[in-house]
């Protein structure tokens, strides 16, 4: 008889790049999750903004279901249904009018900055390769998608790093002004800063680094990997800015769940990626883009979208009458459903407690460095259970505080 799974399970067959919660959970209904032993919990996660219709949505769970039965996977040397209708889409809905599909956030950033480059090459000369990106971005895990990301903790020990990127300091025009020359093939930024600590772009510097963009001929390159499918309450961010880049990549909240990716982009800095110059075996998969089609189909309903910001309202009004009474937070900040709870000086560096006080309490969230707690629930998450994970939240925190002062 075979062993029963568990946590420990993990330590015993994982690299252990990880240290997930000794909660397993093996099923999911919408914004709820049951764990091994039938515990409930409310999902605040979504998957770090993953599952953006929930889990299980019977809609995906259909096309799912249905393309499964009909074709899997070809590669590309061949091309597919799914993708060119989820392509269509996407061109249809944003800027863009040419697409490259990846399986992750990684790769489309890693295609994006590698397109960028062969652009600059290609029309200006190898001397224009610098790449700007800004502290506590997060852009990947890939060694160049690493390396550009904003966080050192993230490339340390991976030595030596690819060369020709520069970081700046976020939201700061002078030192933009200051930085961008002819050498600058593109600058790179995400509209919220996740990783960071949910720290959305000021319109401004948005504005400020389109127009240096376009003096110095460098790509703007939005990573809307986690604002992006409606997160923001928008379908893309840079929508609600009014600041549209060159390149945009989209990955998490695309699939609802199934591994996708995009980079979305213009014909004519498209064609700087020949045949053969990129490429992916799985980007493109027919599963995943039936299943992707049919989020973006979902997702841009208006009235989706508009729920996204009446349920903005419902989280940071639960969340400022816990602060009222516990006095947790000295930040409740974010667009939509992607919220930072910025801890307070006297619980700055406790994020992870805190999370794993909700746990114990059937509730899951997300930390955003170790002063933040994040949520990026489900966008269609009912009333009803952002009402009771906000009661368990609170409780949660209570007795956490109350046993702080009695460790005190």
């Amino acid at each position: 008889m075979k062993r029963p799974v568990d946590r420990q399970t993990f330590d015993e067959v994982m690299v252990p790049n990880y240290a997930p919660s000794d909660v397993i959970p093996v099923r999911g209904q919408g914004s709820r999750v049951w764990d091994q032993y039938g515990r409930e919990y409310i999902d605040f996660a979504g998957g770090i903004a993953v599952n953006v219709l929930g889990h299980c949505h019977p809609v995906l769970v259909d096309s799912l279901c249905e393309q499964a039965h009909q074709l899997w996977h070809l590669s590309n040397v061949w091309t597919n249904e799914p993708a060119l209708r989820l392509a269509q889409q996407l061109c249809a809905a944003t800027f863009a009018d040419r697409v490259f599909f990846a399986n992750s956030g990684a790769e489309a950033n890693e295609a994006a900055l590698k397109l960028a480059r062969k652009y600059a090459h290609d029309h200006y000369g190898p001397d224009k390769h610098q790449i700007i990106a800004f502290s506590g971005a997060f852009h990947g895990r890939t060694l160049f998608t690493a390396s550009v990301g904003g966080q050192a903790k993230y490339s340390e020990g991976f030595e030596p790093l690819p060369g020709g990127i520069l970081h700046l300091p976020y939201n700061d025009i002078a030192a933009l002004e200051e930085a961008i020359s002819n050498h600058t093939c593109a600058v790179i930024v995400e509209p919220i800063q996740g990783e960071a600590g949910v720290l959305p772009a000021d319109p401004a510097f948005l504005r400020r680094a389109r127009e240096l963009c376009d003096q110095y001929h460098a790509l703007l390159i939005f990573d809307e990997v986690q604002t992006g499918v409606g997160r923001t309450g928008v379908l893309y961010a840079y929508m609600d800015y009014g600041v549209t880049p060159d390149i945009l990549t989209s990955a998490k909240a695309l699939g609802g769940g199934f591994p996708v990716a995009a980079m979305l982009t213009h014909q004519e800095i498209a064609a700087a990626f020949t045949l053969g110059s990129h490429g992916s075996t799985y980007g493109g998969n027919p599963l995943a883009c039936r299943v992707a089609s049919r989020v973006l189909e979902l997702v841009s309903d208006p009235a989706v979208l508009q729920g996204v910001r009446e349920r903005h309202q419902w989280f940071r009004e639960g969340l400022q009458e816990i602060n009222r009474e516990l006095s947790l937070f000295s930040d409740i900040r974010g667009k939509g459903l992607l919220i930072g709870c910025a801890l307070n000086s006297r619980w700055q560096g406790r994020a992870r407690e805190l999370l794993n006080a909700a746990q114990s309490m059937g509730v899951m969230l997300l930390i955003a460095g170790p002063d933040v707690l994040r949520l990026a629930p489900s966008l269609i998450i009912p009333q009803e259970d952002v009402e009771l994970g906000l009661e368990r939240l609170k409780r949660a925190l209570a007795l956490r505080i109350a046993a702080d002062r009695e460790e005190g």
